[in-house]
């Protein structure tokens, strides 16, 4: 388990992730759909994730959701640091007419394609804000990581089926390996 803290002028989290976890989850970020994403990350992943976040969210979303995707983004590096894992992991899920794509590769480098048609808010939540989180959590998980809507119209389907696609992509990456999967022999 590792546990990450981060307080800014803007937001203070607490964070505790378990990547050998069984879905247990705690989240509060203040954000209705964002609690939802991330619940549905825990329980798809299989990682124990609690997070309890508060921010200037009478402002906009921007500065806790960004931030969230940063402390979870250090504490799946840690955790990432402390096995060897198969590294490679890649999911396709549907979710009613939508269909998301996404790899992952736990390379120790860092770089994000996200391909997502959406656009808008749902309820009050701008959905911009989904392509800062996984950036955040990218640049410091320090993985390369790619999502690509395949089909679909329903926003609120189109961006859960993303995070149960990388959370399973993410789940297979991080099967436990007896040898370093790199002809480096390090990541």
């Amino acid at each position: 388990m590792t546990k990450i803290e981060r307080k800014t002028k803007e937001t203070d989290i607490k964070l505790a992730l378990n990547i050998s976890g069984t879905s247990q989850y705690n989240i509060d970020t203040g954000i209705g759909f964002f609690n939802h994403m991330l619940e549905t990350f825990s329980r798809h992943s299989g990682f124990d994730l609690d997070i309890k976040a508060t921010g200037d969210i009478d402002v906009d979303y921007h500065h806790l959701v960004e931030d969230v995707g940063i402390v979870l983004g250090q504490a799946f590096f840690e955790e990432t640091r402390k096995a060897t894992f198969k590294r490679f992991g890649y999911s396709i899920i549907p979710m009613d007419e939508a269909l998301v794509l996404s790899s992952v590769d736990l390379a120790n480098r860092v770089y994000l394609m996200y391909d997502c048609q959406v656009s808008g808010t749902i309820l009050n939540f701008d959905i911009e804000l989904i392509e800062e989180f996984w950036r955040a959590f990218v640049s410091n998980a320090r993985i390369v990581l790619h999502i690509k809507q395949l089909a679909g119209y329903n926003k609120h389907h189109i961006v859960e089926a993303a995070f149960k696609s990388v959370a399973h992509s993410l789940k297979i990456a991080c099967t436990p390996s007896s040898e370093i999967l790199s002809t480096k022999l390090t990541l």
